[in-house]
């Protein structure tokens, strides 16, 4: 039905909890409070049905309505409400959540008594499986559509059915749209909604659900069929290539469906033609997601952009911020409103008829707000107020009255009813009569006070109460509101009637009162008082009531409702089911910004074999967990179901609700492209589902994103030799061109060069080949090979080599150019057997350094630079890193087997042997990195561990047993062109394994 979602939550589907007190039975059966409509009009009450979702209007003049649970009932053309169903789905439907029977249409060909249903149809699984984390539950149901035959004795025949549409997604049973209409061209229109979450669960729910995109699928869609076959029209705006039939199940992706007429829509769950109209012409009203409500104008082939739109805004979630300009191709709608008046749910709409109303509302549209109860006109691009109090409205229909035309609207209030508003003129408008009775059940003699309280006059004028007591007692009239009275053991009907000063009479309102028939104790036992669920958990719904008169009452006699409750509204859930030990899965919120504010509502009611009830409600919580979420560093962006964030942000979760995470691409302050790295669990995909845990212990749950910079370092100098003064900065990729200019404007053209290092991470383990455009001079390092050589001056050339990679492993590069004189540029390309060639991309490097102190002649640790104890120099990786002295003969590899890793079983001695004050150093340009420093070895622990780098302490420690290794991470800045590290005092012993470098 109605569903919404969003930080504004609206009310979905009213669920009418009556409270009663220990003792007190059912009390009420009387219509509710009329609606406050403007002079002139009246609103009356036409008939009481549970659940009323629509209505329509044979040619005949009988009224139909649909009643959620799957019933059809019949008004006759003369005012009667019968009480046998014509029709009864019930035990085809799935009515749980806003599923069930939705809408109903009529042939406009009498001869035809066709009658077209809109319904949710069971699947394999019984229980009509649904879910709010993405996909398609197994053996879940479908939306379906239906021409049914109604004969002249008021009854459908349920074998006649032809089936039209069917197969349309309803996975977490919102969100079904569900209208049906008969345009004047003679074809049947159908709304359907996005179904909440994602049919294929590859987007999500909410405002990440992109299912109504998804054009191969009939959901989010306005359909346009011939109303004898389903067949699509063959002047519908998607036909010929790419095109498909989907009446009966979806296309294949990247198809289109023929029956589409409009598409992009979230729960378009009402629309209306207009009569008076020269054409078909309709209005589609969509519920929208979180900030506003939209009127469209129904035009062929539209895309009214759901995902990305929301009224007239991109789908942002801001009330104050409307985004982007619409996109071309996407159609705004006619009108759209927001939420700042306490309204959020748009439902039914109609078309006032031309000459059916005075002539203020000629040419007006009505529509309805499930939230805020209110009627509303569109008319001249203004917005009024035509009924207001009116909560619950589903559906409005123009229909035959006695006056000519009224406005029939379904209202979910007071278990269901359908009234009419109507044109009265100056006559008077007769009052509402409503009754009830405290207490309405007890032992006998029972005294009770009947209240007319709750009756009114919309004329204002003072009422006078005509009560009938029901028990053979004289009737009583008076002028206060309430009547005491005594009654004597039995069961009776008390009934109340108001008149006007006009000497108009209301319609009877009636309380039914049981005298010595107490009513029954309930008790739920499962789930306990202050258990809490977790999603996707299963539970019981279990209870026990006993009476007095009846002893302990059967299953039979018990009747469950589960709702959600959302700050002050509820959306449905589950049932009404009869009967105990009632299985219950612990649901997820409908979305995360619900988690912080809903939970769910049980009412277990007993009613004895006299019809006397109890009923007692159990709010079950969920476990809220306080997830937060935070990058390295801080400050990073993050997305969690589809809303941005700043790392650290907490959020409030369930236990067991999956939370949809992601890492975009962004920058930092300066500019420098950020690239994600890993969440601390493991997980290296920047975007996941991740399960909120059950913590171990008090909230909240912490999950880091660790985010790094991208690209190389570039030292840019103004000589071609690669020496003198230079320039450096952080270079997204080598791909530049500039003529006969310079890549700075600090550096003179011509006779220039420039370093780019760093890593470069591939992405499968495969032979790449490396190829450079240069004019004039190159060289590429790539892992420990010199795999270019181009060193000399040349015109634009293409050179290339190759080297054997490893998915995922880094691997060291460097690059030198340099410029001598004329035009300047050059570009790095790698391609591979499953890759095609391309500019590396910034995503694939990274300004990182990974040095490991070893022997020579021993396995180098993948992704590392080896050293080997020699004297600062280039070595092979093209990277100039190393000693101040020769200290090769104190590199050493244990072969331990407790050695983490080859990069734990080596090292080289820094002090014992070496000449004092000896540093390690590695050429680097200027500026801020962070340095992780390991030092110790596998077989002993006699050292105490103290090195610095650029004279900030990085290791501090010492080793023991259980411990061999210490390590430290230090930020540090580089001024001269090396990074040097060195012991610090108090050192003994100091072994260097191996060290990681990151620009910051």
């Amino acid at each position: 039905m109605v569903h919404t979602s969003g930080s504004a939550r609206r009310l979905v589907l009213v669920v009418v909890l009556a409270l009663l007190s220990a003792g007190l039975g059912v009390v009420a059966s009387s219509p509710a409070r009329a609606a406050t409509v403007p002079p002139g009009f009246g609103d009356t009450l036409v008939a009481a049905v549970r659940a009323p979702t629509a209505i329509a209007f044979m040619p005949d003049g009988r009224m139909l309505v649909t009643e959620q649970g799957g019933r059809l009932r019949v008004r006759t053309a003369s005012g009667t409400l019968l009480a046998a169903p014509a029709l009864d789905l019930s035990g085809r439907v799935c009515a749980n959540g806003e599923r069930g029977l939705l809408g109903v249409a009529t042939d406009p060909d009498p001869a035809t008594r066709a009658v077209y249903l809109f319904y949710t149809a069971r699947g394999t699984d019984a229980a009509c499986p649904a879910r709010t984390t993405g996909g398609t539950p197994a053996g879940a149901p479908t939306n379906r559509v239906s021409r049914f035959v109604l004969r002249d004795d008021h009854t459908v025949d349920p074998a006649g059915e032809t089936v039209l549409l069917d197969g349309i997604a309803t996975p977490s049973g919102n969100h079904n749209a569900g209208d049906v209409h008969v345009g004047k061209d003679g074809y049947l229109y159908v709304t359907t909604g996005d179904g909440a979450c994602d049919h294929r669960g590859d987007s999500g729910c909410g405002g990440l659900n992109d299912a109504a995109r998804d054009r191969h699928v009939l959901g989010g869609k306005v359909l346009r069929v011939d109303r004898r076959t389903g067949a699509a029209p063959a002047d519908n705006p998607f036909t010929g290539a790419g095109t498909v039939s989907c009446r009966l199940a979806p296309g294949a992706p990247g198809t289109v469906c023929r029956e589409t007429f409009a598409w992009g829509l979230r729960n378009p769950f009402r629309f209306a033609f207009d009569p008076d109209a020269a054409g078909t012409d309709f209005y589609v009203n969509d519920v929208g997601q979180n900030v506003r409500e939209e009127i469209n104008r129904g035009v062929r082939g539209a895309d009214y952009g759901w995902n990305v739109r929301e009224g007239r805004c991109a789908q942002t979630g801001s009330a104050t911020s409307c985004g982007p300009a619409t996109p071309a191709g996407m159609t705004d709608p006619l009108y759209d409103y927001g939420r700042g008046d306490g309204c959020g749910s748009i439902t039914g709409g109609a078309f006032v008829p031309d000459g059916a109303w005075p002539a203020a509302y000629e040419g007006g549209y009505l529509f309805a707000d499930y939230v805020c109860g209110r009627i509303m006109m569109l008319r001249g691009g203004a917005r009024t107020d035509v009924a207001t109090g009116v909560g619950g409205v589903v559906h409005l229909e123009f229909g035959p009255a006695a006056s000519g035309q009224a406005l029939y609207y379904t209202t979910m209030a007071d278990g269901g009813q359908v009234r009419q508003i109507a044109p009265t003129g100056t006559a008077n408008r007769p009052p509402t009569a409503v009754v009830s009775a405290a207490p309405a059940s007890g032992p006998a003699p029972l005294f009770t006070t009947l209240s007319g309280s709750g009756s009114s006059d919309p004329d204002g004028g003072a009422l006078t109460y005509l009560w009938s007591f029901g028990d053979g007692t004289a009737d009583v009239t008076t002028t206060s509101a309430t009547v005491s009275h005594t009654y004597r053991a039995g069961t009776w009907t008390a009934t109340l009637r108001v008149r006007d000063p006009a000497g108009s009479v209301s319609a009877p309102a009636t309380v039914r009162v049981s005298s010595g028939n107490t009513a029954p104790t309930v008790t739920i036992t499962s789930p306990a008082a202050g258990a809490t669920f977790t999603v996707g958990a299963p539970y019981r719904l279990a209870g026990t009531a006993t009476d007095a008169q009846d002893g302990t009452l059967p299953a039979s006699r018990l009747t469950w409702t589960v709702v959600r409750v959302h700050g002050s509204h509820t959306h449905p859930f589950l049932g009404p089911v009869t009967g105990n030990d009632v299985p219950l899965t612990g649901p997820g919120p409908e979305d995360l910004a619900a988690a912080a504010s809903s939970h769910l509502r049980i009412t277990l009611t007993a009613t004895d074999l006299g019809g006397v009830s109890t009923t007692v409600v159990r709010d079950f919580l969920p476990r809220t967990v306080e997830v937060r979420l935070a990058t390295a560093p801080a400050g990073r962006t993050l997305t969690v179901d589809g809303r941005t964030i700043s790392g650290p942000t907490t959020v409030t979760s369930w236990a067991g609700f999956p939370l949809r995470l992601g890492v975009p691409a962004q920058t930092d302050a300066g500019g420098r492209a950020l690239g994600f790295d890993r969440w601390s669990d493991g997980v290296t995909s920047p975007t996941r589902t991740w399960t909120t845990p059950v913590p171990a212990g008090p909230s909240p749950v912490t999950l880091t994103a660790a985010l790094s910079l991208r690209g190389l370092q570039a030292e840019i100098f103004d000589t071609a030799d690669l020496t003198g003064s230079s320039v450096t900065r952080l270079d997204r990729t080598v791909d530049g061109t500039w003529h006969t200019g310079s890549p700075d404007p600090a550096i003179g053209p011509d006779t220039f060069s420039i370093r780019w290092s760093g890593t470069v991470l591939p992405r499968h383990s495969q032979r790449y080949t490396f190829s450079t455009t240069s004019d004039d001079g190159v060289r590429l390092w790539v892992g420990d090979r010199l795999v270019i050589d181009q060193w000399n001056r040349h015109s634009a050339r293409v050179d290339s080599g190759t080297v054997a990679l490893l998915a995922g492993v880094p691997a060291p590069i460097v690059l030198e150019y340099f410029e001598a004189t004329g035009s300047a540029s050059v570009q790095l390309r790698w391609s591979s057997a499953s890759q095609p060639s391309e500019i590396v991309p910034t995503d694939r490097l990274r300004p990182e350094y990974a040095v490991n102190m070893q022997p020579a002649g021993r396995p180098v640790p993948v992704g590392l630079s080896p050293d080997t104890g020699a004297v600062f120099g280039r070595r092979a990786s093209g990277l100039s890193f190393g000693w101040s002295a020769d200290m090769s003969a104190g590199a050493r590899d244990r072969d331990a087997p407790t050695s983490p890793d080859q990069r734990y079983d080596t090292f080289i001695h820094v002090q014992r042997g070496a000449p004092p004050g000896v540093r390690w150093e590695l050429a680097l340009p200027a500026g801020t990195y962070r340095v992780r420093l390991v030092a110790g070895e596998p077989t002993t622990f006699d050292s105490v561990y103290r090195i610095a780098a650029e004279s900030v302490l990085v290791v501090a420690g010492t080793p023991t047993s259980a411990q061999r290794w210490v390590e430290g991470t230090a930020e540090v800045t580089v001024r001269d062109g090396r990074l040097t590290v060195t012991s610090a005092s108090g050192a003994v012993n100091n072994k260097l394994a191996f060290l990681e470098v990151r620009l910051l």
